[in-house]
């Protein structure tokens, strides 16, 4: 069994942000693959989705925590389902990386994304599977990180996220079952 986390916030204020692109892909996984719909599980303080890729059963999950909380939802759905660190995939958006590039990591520190250092801190351990997925940079606008990933991208690069989010899609897949 896999668990799948996108990173992002609740709320429709930010549903089409940077900081959300993680969620945008657990979205389209959900979507592509016949998931079930999302249901809201208080007790894991994110949203579940369930079902099966080549016999694989995959739980996906976006935290409703806020990205900077988002450990506290991970380990709590890695403790009460039984997950290993080594069965779960995060997938978050990087100010580091240009738009539409995606690098997948394991064991890595969190480079300054709070998301991935709350559950990092929260599992004690950065022992997992990362989808770094391109956002552009603020430099360029020189903004602040929180004002520039609260943005939502634009037209021009919608269209670079949307391929973004199927080679995402498509990389866990084969990830998933070409490695574990």
């Amino acid at each position: 069994m896999i668990l799948i986390v996108g990173l992002g916030n609740p709320g429709e204020k930010y549903k089409k942000t940077r900081h959300n692109l993680g969620f945008m892909v657990v979205d389209g996984l959900q979507k592509i693959h016949g998931f079930s719909d999302w249901q809201m599980k208080k007790k894991f303080k994110a949203e579940i989705s369930q079902g099966t890729i080549n016999n694989q059963e995959v739980i996906l999950a976006k935290p409703q925590t806020f990205m900077n909380d988002s450990g506290m939802a991970v380990k709590r759905l890695i403790h009460d389902l039984r997950f290993k660190n080594y069965d779960l995939f995060v997938v978050h958006d990087d100010l580091d990386l240009e738009l539409g590039k995606i690098k997948v990591v394991r064991n890595r520190g969190s480079a300054g994304h709070k998301g991935i250092q709350s559950i990092i801190d929260q599992l004690a351990t950065k022992d997992f599977v990362r989808f770094r997925l391109g956002i552009g940079s603020n430099l360029k606008l020189k903004m602040a990180t929180e004002d520039f990933v609260l943005k939502s991208f634009t037209k021009e690069e919608n269209e670079v996220i949307k391929e973004t989010i199927k080679k995402t899609c498509q990389l866990i897949v084969s990830y998933e079952f070409n490695c574990c």
